[in-house]
């Protein structure tokens, strides 16, 4: 089969790789229809991650076809439509009982990896290197899919796959992201990056109360998308200063919630955005923690922060003690997607979302290095590019 290959950084290629197998009784493979670049892709390509090696299939939002289930699956067939979740979660071990797939304690084989780096291991995830498992990723021909009696959700044939492809990771991560604020009705939400988890993240604040959601970036086409597609206010972060424009436009007293959907590998200017680039090309640090620093200024007293967009490792210069002695609440995590798929599905056939509109370019996988690098610069007014592995 094709497979979007890793072999360094910024260097992908579209090559022939093995077909997948059923290794386990609880296995499916999946013909993949359609596979997305998401934006934490990019700190893979960028080689901001560590673990990655050379011959690892990236992607992690994909879905398709059941082509082969293993014994141990009953609830899916041959000829099934499925979005596969990002998230490999066993469904029976404590975090799953919970619903917090993300931290389940079975699906990581190299979970030794993840505790050395973080403490504890998170869940397995499909194609985001081998400290979160080295599960084979979606940008291909074919995946394996373990726990598929947990994990994947049927679709019927009357949605096509551009409108129910981000239910496997941006959808569920911008609703959980909103979630996370514990929103009040008459809430004023800041969310910084308008791409598409951001679109998500702002769309999921108003469904859940919110009187005003201001969003902040700096691409034009980002910022358009972010008033018209999901009526935010919207801030050009190169125009203005963020936290004074915050505190302007909430009477002084600053967003009641502030969600970082931007992660590792924020831009700035001035000389922290200066000592954040020295210190990661020098790997003193791996993450530019330029917006999180800006988020946990800006949130009013007693507020909520929001994180969804990713961090690997170490940051530096955080403000801690702004964080402590204006009782501010954290909340973060990669995403339950299980917990949230079913009724995502629901708001999307009752018009809640139309995810659709965020797709702005459909590629062959052929193309999928060219679309990396699209994606990355933000050329063509790119926001979110889907692969089609049979196209031809």
């Amino acid at each position: 089969m094709k497979a979007n290959v890793w072999h360094g950084k910024n260097d992908m290629r579209v090559e022939s790789v093995p077909d997948p197998r059923l290794l386990n009784p609880r296995d499916a493979i999946v013909k993949i229809t359609s596979s997305a670049i998401c934006g934490s892709d990019l700190h893979l390509y960028d080689g901001y991650v560590p673990t990655m090696e050379a011959g690892d299939i990236l992607g992690h939002e994909f879905m398709g076809e059941v082509v082969e289930v293993g014994p141990g699956v009953k609830n899916l067939k041959a000829g099934d439509r499925v979005v596969v979740p990002f998230t490999i979660a066993c469904g029976n071990c404590f975090f799953c009982e919970q619903h917090e797939h993300s931290l389940c304690e079975n699906s990581n084989p190299n979970a030794w990896m993840a505790e050395k780096m973080w403490g504890h291991s998170p869940a397995g995830i499909f194609g985001y290197s081998h400290l979160t498992g080295g599960y084979a990723g979606g940008q291909a021909q074919y995946a394996r899919v373990p726990y598929a009696d947990t994990g994947p959700i049927r679709i019927d044939d009357d949605l096509d796959d551009d409108k129910v492809l981000f239910l496997s990771d941006v959808l569920p991560t911008g609703w959980m992201a909103a979630e996370n604020c514990n929103i009040r009705r008459g809430d004023t939400v800041a969310v910084w990056g308008c791409g598409p988890v951001g679109q998500f993240a702002i769309q999921s604040a108003w469904l859940l109360g919110a009187e005003r959601v201001i969003a902040i970036d700096r691409f034009p086409e980002r910022l358009q998308m972010a008033s018209d597609w999901s009526r935010a206010e919207t801030l050009d972060y190169e125009r203005v200063d963020v936290s004074e424009a915050l505190r302007e436009m909430t009477g002084g007293r600053g967003p009641d919630s502030c969600i970082d959907a931007v992660g590792m590998e924020a831009h700035g200017s001035g000389m922290m955005a200066t000592y954040d680039r020295i210190k990661q090309m020098m790997r003193l640090e791996t993450d530019r923690p330029m917006v999180l620093r800006e988020v946990l200024r800006s949130c009013r007293n007693g507020g909520t922060v929001s994180v969804p967009g990713v961090y690997g490792g170490l940051a530096d210069k955080l403000p801690v003690g702004s964080f402590m002695n204006r009782s501010l609440t954290l909340k973060t995590g990669q995403t339950h997607v299980q917990r949230y798929m079913q009724p995502l599905l629901e708001r999307i056939r009752n018009g809640d979302f139309d995810p659709e509109r965020l797709i702005t370019h459909r590629m062959r996988l052929d193309d999928a290095p060219e679309a990396y690098r699209m994606f990355r610069d933000k050329q063509d007014g790119c926001i979110k590019v889907v692969l089609k592995p049979w196209l031809h």
